[in-house]
């Protein structure tokens, strides 16, 4: 069953890049108290991901944040290396939560997963963005096609703030 609007995030571990090395973040760590926007991609430096979704992201930061979001948050089914990478790459490393849901573990229990078996990438995440409010999700934004960036953007969650 697919998440939806006022339901609350099911319990899963992330994994995160930190000075001393990979490291895990809960659902509860990331989510519990804090209102989040959250975006999530099919695959960190894949054409539309890279050029289209995180860049809004970034652009309107602190916009995001001048409007209440405590953290900006970017999760794919990637794993925690190459998440930093696609975090030090962007400008993002310091700005945007990189969230490694390398097991799809998280994108599953939504119901987003996307099937990308037949373009050599296997179990992936749609492309979608969110807010979330102490781990419940307040607005949810899907993409019908994954090349697509249109309303799970940064331009869409500001309009749900």
């Amino acid at each position: 069953m697919t998440i939806k609007i006022g339901d609350r995030l099911p319990d899963a571990t992330f994994k995160i890049m930190t000075d001393k090395g990979p490291a895990e973040l809960t659902t509860a760590d990331v989510f519990a108290g804090k209102k989040v926007a959250l975006f999530a991609v099919p695959g960190a430096f894949t054409p539309t991901c890279h050029r289209n979704h995180l860049p809004g992201f970034l652009e309107n930061f602190e916009i995001l944040q001048d409007k209440g979001v405590d953290t900006v948050a970017c999760i794919a089914v990637n794993d925690v290396f190459v998440m930093d990478a696609w975090g030090k790459a962007t400008g993002a490393d310091g700005k945007l939560l990189m969230l490694a849901d390398g097991s799809a573990d998280f994108t599953k229990a939504t119901g987003l997963e996307l099937d990308a078996t037949a373009g050599g990438l296997g179990i992936r995440s749609k492309r979608f963005s969110m807010i979330v409010e102490d781990g419940v999700v307040k607005a949810l934004n899907v993409e019908d096609t994954p090349g697509t960036a249109d309303v799970s953007g940064a331009a869409t969650l500001l309009k749900q703030l």
